[in-house]
């Protein structure tokens, strides 16, 4: 018997216990969710069309995510100096404290054995493939991972945009990624 429609109903009821601990002070899971992504995220992928792709919403729900976030001083908006009508955000102090704040499911994935831990991330970083090829979307893979990665100098290189990596940004989220 197959059991993918159990998993999936397993995958869908932990997401939804991750989203209702969104609800954190002023955030609502959206904002959250966002912040979330931005600590992740390199620099050249945090623009709002970045993070509606990656969460899977609209760019104008999420530009208007972002501004709530800037005015309730969890992100910072910044217009790129190459092109002003590029927005980049980053966390504030306020952002990073409120994605390191305590999450029962992160609490209970790090009570398991680091095996079954791996195991999980193996299992749903495949299915996570596979449902992003199926629907034509991006990986949003980690630089270190990505096939335009230059590991030669100190903190990498991106070869397709041709700059250099600050530092740990090799273990960053990249809307460019491509798989190896």
């Amino acid at each position: 018997m197959k059991n993918d429609h159990g998993i999936r109903i397993l995958i869908n009821r932990l997401a939804r216990i991750d989203s209702a601990g969104g609800w954190i002070g002023d955030l609502n899971p959206t904002q959250k969710a966002a912040l979330e992504y931005l600590s992740e995220a390199n620099q050249f992928s945090r623009s709002p069309s970045h993070v509606a792709e990656y969460l899977g919403t609209t760019r104008g729900t999420m530009s208007q995510t972002l501004k709530a976030l800037v005015r309730k001083g969890y992100a910072t908006e910044r217009r790129q100096d190459s092109d002003q009508r590029s927005i980049s955000y980053a966390l504030t102090g306020a952002g990073l404290a409120a994605v390191e704040q305590a999450n029962p499911i992160a609490k209970a994935i790090g009570s398991l054995p680091p095996d079954v831990q791996r195991g999980l991330e193996d299992g749903l970083t495949q299915s996570l493939k596979m449902a992003l090829a199926a629907n034509g979307g991006h990986s949003f893979g980690r630089c270190r991972t990505c096939a335009y990665h230059d590991a030669s100098s100190e903190h990498g290189f991106c070869t397709l945009l041709g700059l250099a990596l600050a530092a740990g940004e090799k273990h960053k989220i990249c809307i460019e990624h491509k798989e190896v």
